[in-house]
């Protein structure tokens, strides 16, 4: 009882955080447009805003920067450890090889299944927004040489790069956690077909488990909402409406699409293939679309997850240490969806007709390249030149929209991040049911 109450406070301490933090954002931006001179909004700015690590910064203090970025830098901290250790032992732990087939089979094919809906989805709504005329605005001139510095990518690349050439650089960067999957999986199935031999390895695996999950609730019960507070006033702040201004219609129906899709996709996957209440999934998982949208980061979700999975939830540890990490890595569900707004609204306002069967071509590359994106902040931005360059998308018409996008494309980034996280609970939450191991009384309680 203890434990709920601890929970609750929690979960009402990043509310009243979030609330909080665009009360903040908000009021500042209005001081910026409307109240101060420009030189006193440059101190304003200096004190509590500024990224101190860029040119402008020096001299700066960066109050809100400074929390931000320690929070997400101690996540981000955790990352490789945390996949490492937690699927090693998900692999190692699950003895019948024939279940883990059925488990990582029902995982791929539940993220896969989400994908397509998502994309399709996604197609549809920008398709019709775009036949209405609200992605027909006026491009801008600047940036067009930065964004065309961006090199070209295959998104078949990420099966290549899936495997390490060396191990220690796979481990040395946030930016290829694919590759530490493929080689936790490795160490796993290894450990688990060695048996007794391997119990030393899995002792040391076990201990350094403990170690990060006491290190990773620390940070988000502490530090996590008064980060959250900082994150979310600062983004509302610099972020003006001189950026959300010409592409209103973007970030609008992108936004309001991923919403719509994360209250009605997942829940209605949930019920069609479990029978279990919808609401109850959607109740609990709150707080983890919450914490996404606020962090930008399906990495940073995943203790949350993770636990809220187990406790509230009713998933088995056994299943659920392998398929959020697997979630966490492959499933971008609503980078994808966004995908399918951003790509539509540069090649539209670049002049190019975009039709049903390039949409199609664009969710096939948007997947393709989704699966590969790291699970940090505003890798999905990044990642939409890699559609456009798919779909020779990239004349200077092509490139400004982009550079555009980029400025624009934060609050979409927020609001695409619950798709990914609350995807990867569903997909856990099915897995589950399917392999029968789904506690009832802990998912109706």
């Amino acid at each position: 009882m203890a434990k709920q109450k601890e929970q609750m406070s929690v979960v009402k301490k990043m509310m009243i955080a979030l609330i909080g933090g665009l009360i903040v954002g908000i009021a500042f931006l209005l001081i910026r447009e409307n109240v101060v001179s420009e030189s006193t909004w440059n101190v304003i700015n200096k004190i509590l805003f500024q990224d101190i690590t860029v040119e402008e910064g020096v001299g700066a203090v960066g109050i809100f920067y400074i929390v931000g970025q320690i929070f997400m830098r101690g996540l981000q901290l955790a990352i490789v450890p945390l996949v490492l250790v937690s699927l090693s032992l998900a692999m190692c732990s699950i003895s019948n090889s024939t279940k883990l087939g059925r488990i990582a089979g029902k995982t791929l094919l539940g993220f896969f299944g989400f994908y397509v809906f998502g994309a399709f989805f996604g197609c549809v709504i920008a398709y019709i927004i775009k036949s209405l005329g609200f992605f027909n605005v006026t491009l801008p001139s600047e940036a067009v040489s930065e964004a065309a510095t961006i090199d070209a990518f295959n998104p078949l690349a990420t099966i290549v790069n899936a495997v390490p050439s060396n191990i220690t650089e796979a481990f040395s960067t946030n930016n290829s956690i694919l590759a530490v999957v493929v080689v936790a999986i490795i160490i796993g199935l290894c450990m688990n077909q060695l048996g007794e031999k391997a119990d030393p390895l899995k002792k040391v695996l076990e201990s350094a488990n403990e170690v990060i999950q006491m290190y990773l609730t620390f940070l988000i019960n502490k530090v996590g909402p008064v980060a959250i507070f900082c994150l979310i006033s600062r983004t509302f702040a610099i972020y003006g409406v001189e950026y959300l201004a010409p592409a209103a219609a973007y970030v609008i129906f992108a936004m309001l699409t991923l919403f719509l899709l994360v209250v009605t996709l997942y829940p209605l996957g949930i019920w069609i293939t479990t029978r279990e209440n919808p609401v109850k999934f959607l109740k609990k998982i709150a707080k983890v679309g919450v914490f996404g949208f606020s962090t930008n980061s399906s990495a940073a979700c995943l203790p949350l997850n993770t636990r809220t999975c187990i406790d509230e939830l009713g998933c088995s540890e056994e299943i659920t240490s392998f398929v959020l990490p697997t979630g966490m890595t492959i499933n971008m569900n609503g980078t994808t969806v966004m995908h399918m707004f951003a790509v539509t609204f540069i090649a539209t306002a670049a002049g190019i007709n975009v039709t049903p069967a390039n949409m199609i071509v664009m969710a096939f590359l948007s997947i393709c390249a989704a699966a590969g994106t790291p699970a940090i902040p505003i890798a999905g931005t990044t990642m939409i030149f890699t559609v456009l360059s798919g779909m020779g998308w990239t004349t200077e018409a092509c490139l400004i929209g982009y550079a555009l996008v980029v400025a624009i494309n934060r609050p979409v980034e927020m609001a695409l991040l619950p798709l990914n996280v609350i995807g990867d609970a569903a997909v856990n939450v099915i897995v589950n049911a399917k392999e029968k191991e789904l506690d009832k009384e802990k998912y109706n309680g």
